[in-house]
């Protein structure tokens, strides 16, 4: 086994994406091509992943290149590994989606450049997992991110398209200049970027720095709070494929890069952990309160996105906490804990994108309270949806129970155990506390999503007429729901999965004897899972049985007494969130628009909710104004003539040369 087979799939997914971008047509045909490049170039990374995990030995190539500051150099160990298998199973399943989803755009839109920047930003996505260099993690990164700002304006002719685009860009290069900083002060003596050689900092104020600067540079590209405005923006308005790819594993590359470069730094500071437990909560709570007020269905997918982001850094503070308390059955646990909701994460957010893209293109809207009744309608993917919905609200017996539980498990253990370690029980209380908070929270807002979006009757003529979509989108959702199912009622295989790329960060004994201690605890939880499954089986099959003679006949819906029940009568998606939101209203500051004829009876009458992005608009939004009003006054210097430019860059190296002799 040898990297050979990393750097063969590199060149597959650029070199075909290339060749996509230059093919002619926009037929499905095209679309099938780039979804086998994908698949094709993903099989290829899987290889020597599995391979590592398997054996536990990494994986490493250096070649001296040209470009200053270090040589080529990627490498593959657990950490590496792990990513990689998350990154090329969700992208697989998404391109071979998106081929039924792209196929209404076919002749209206160029999919030979959607399928060029679909790859580039898979294979952008494992070079970043590989890099070992700093320059080569950058351009890795740039590429990234602008692949999928040309995935973000697939549909450009759109004014709100183009606003979201610009919005993903500013956060990405702003996250980018973060990276860029902390890596020329991580550089060793000889200014070498290579990661074996980047000095960690000894002096603990230039240490705490460099972290505040990788929580920079990667919470921009994860969605941490306050970075996260560009995400609700983004996934809207990308095709659902690329939303899923997007939110599934591009953002966790913003959890990979936190979690390699902190590994860097030396000992961490106990606020390290607590920064990342705050943020964490922060997250959590203010992503799912965000995602409860939103009425268009990938909008509200994307807060949640925000939410698990959230829990997944409450875990990684928990690591830092650990360990500077010198508690390394913590310390795993929270790190398991975090590495673990990256998998769980990538797997039910991708499949919920997927079917938010199904629900698109049968009904022709995300607007939640113009659908209902679809589950009649789309039964594939509504039982799909259920399953992706029921994991990301972290109940059994699916994957997103095992990593909370898990999570629940080291706050419990650090509030009750930690002896002489007050931050550690502070930390675990804090935990607790946000975690069952979002849990319910998430739990009010997928029971809104799912029951107005399925059940019920259909509020539109669309949601009405829709059908069930082509097989090609549905197996990919059944994979994905599949994969949700096993590793809830296979517990031990995720943590399995996991405990390699952690014991590579903490140590092979510590991590051994943590999982060890966990398995009763883990082989129950899937002993409890296949019960219930096995319970619920068995009722369904007794309901079979009881109605086989018996003629099952339909009624109407209680009504209340109306002779002529419409749908307009059912809850809608802000008055069944609004009891909750009344709450937090000092939080999400909710607006209320009644529209009311004058009157004891009137004619006319609606009501609407509306939810603006707080930190959007009152932090980033006027940062945005002043840049524009600098940029609107330094727009004179642009003369659109070459000569000028070339007197400007004699004038700065004129300048820099005189700095450089004084």
């Amino acid at each position: 086994m040898n990297l050979g087979w990393a750097v063969a799939a590199l060149l597959v997914l650029t070199l075909g994406g290339v060749g996509c971008a230059c093919g002619r047509g926009s037929g499905k045909g095209l679309s099938r091509v780039g979804a086998a490049v994908t698949v094709l170039g993903s099989a290829l990374a899987l290889v020597p992943a599995i391979g590592v995990l398997w054996t536990g030995r990494s994986l490493a190539l250096r070649v001296p290149w040209q470009v200053p500051f270090g040589a080529f150099a990627i490498a593959i160990d657990p950490l590496t590994a792990f990513f990689i298998v998350v990154i090329t199973v969700v992208s697989a399943l998404a391109a071979i989606y998106g081929i039924g989803y792209l196929d209404p755009y076919r002749g209206r839109k160029r999919l030979g450049a959607a399928w060029c920047f679909f790859n580039l930003l898979v294979a952008s996505m494992l070079l970043i997992t590989l890099a070992r260099n700093g320059v080569l993690f950058l351009m890795a990164w740039e590429g990234m991110s602008l692949a999928s700002f040309f995935l973000v304006m697939f549909e450009h002719e759109r004014a709100a398209v183009r606003d979201a685009g610009w919005t993903y860009l500013t956060a990405a290069h702003l996250g980018a200049a973060c990276l860029l900083v902390l890596f020329v002060q991580l550089a060793g003596p000889g200014g070498d970027l290579d990661f074996d050689r980047l000095a960690a900092p000894a002096d603990p104020v230039a240490a705490g720095i460099l972290f505040v600067l990788a929580v920079l540079g990667f919470g921009a590209k994860a969605g941490l709070v306050p970075l996260h405005v560009w995400l609700p923006e983004a996934h809207p308005a990308a095709p659902s494929h690329v939303s899923a790819v997007m939110s599934g594993v591009m953002i966790k590359t913003g959890i990979y890069g936190l979690v390699r470069i902190v590994s860097l730094l030396g000992p961490p500071a106990v606020w390290w952990g607590w920064s990342l437990l705050i943020i964490g909560a922060a997250s959590g709570l203010l992503g799912v309160l965000f995602a409860l007020a939103q009425h268009d269905l990938k909008r509200l997918l994307a807060y949640h996105s925000v939410e698990n982001i959230g829990i997944i850094c409450l875990g990684l503070g928990f690591w830092l906490l650990g360990t500077a308390a010198h508690q390394p059955q913590l310390a795993v646990l929270g790190l398991l804990d975090g590495v673990l909701h990256v998998c769980n994460h990538a797997i039910f957010k991708s499949l919920l994108f997927l079917g938010a893209g199904a629900v698109k293109q049968a009904a022709h809207s995300l607007e939640i309270d113009r659908l209902g009744g679809l589950r009649k309608r789309m039964p594939g993917t509504a039982a799909a949806f259920l399953i992706a919905a029921a994991a990301i609200c972290g109940l059994p017996p699916l994957n997103g129970f095992v990593s909370e539980f898990l999570i629940y498990s080291g706050a419990y253990q650090a509030v009750t155990e930690a002896s002489g370690a007050g931050n550690l029980a502070a930390g675990g209380m804090l935990v607790l506390l946000a975690l069952a908070l979002i849990g319910g929270l998430a739990a009010a807002c997928f029971t809104k999503v799912y029951g107005i979006v399925f059940l019920g009757e259909p509020r539109c003529e669309e949601a009405a007429n829709a059908r069930e979509v082509p097989l090609g989108m549905r197996w990919p959702m059944a994979v994905l729901a599949a994969l949700c199912v096993l590793l809830g009622l296979g517990a031990p295989l995720g943590v399995a999965l996991v405990q390699p790329a952690v014991a590579q960060l903490l140590g092979a004994s510590p991590t051994a004897a943590v999982v060890a201690t966990f398995w009763p605890a883990l082989a129950a939880v899937a002993l409890g899972g296949i019960l219930i499954v096995g319970v619920a089986g068995l009722l369904a099959g007794l309901r079979r049985v009881l109605l086989a003679r018996r003629t099952v006949v339909e009624g109407p819906t209680w009504d209340c007494g109306y002779a002529a029940p419409t749908a307009r009568m059912q809850y809608t998606a802000s008055s069944f969130a609004w009891p909750v939101l009344n709450m937090f209203r000092w939080v999400v500051r909710s607006k209320l628009h009644l529209d009311l004829d004058p009157g004891d009876f009137p004619r006319h009458a609606a009501l609407a909710s509306h939810t603006d992005d707080l930190f959007r608009r009152y932090l980033f939004d006027p940062v945005f104004r002043a840049i524009a009003a600098v940029a609107r006054l330094l727009h004179g210097i642009q003369q659109g003539r070459n000569q000028v430019y070339v007197l400007y860059l004699a004038i700065v190296l004129l300048v820099l040369l005189v700095l450089k002799v004084k």
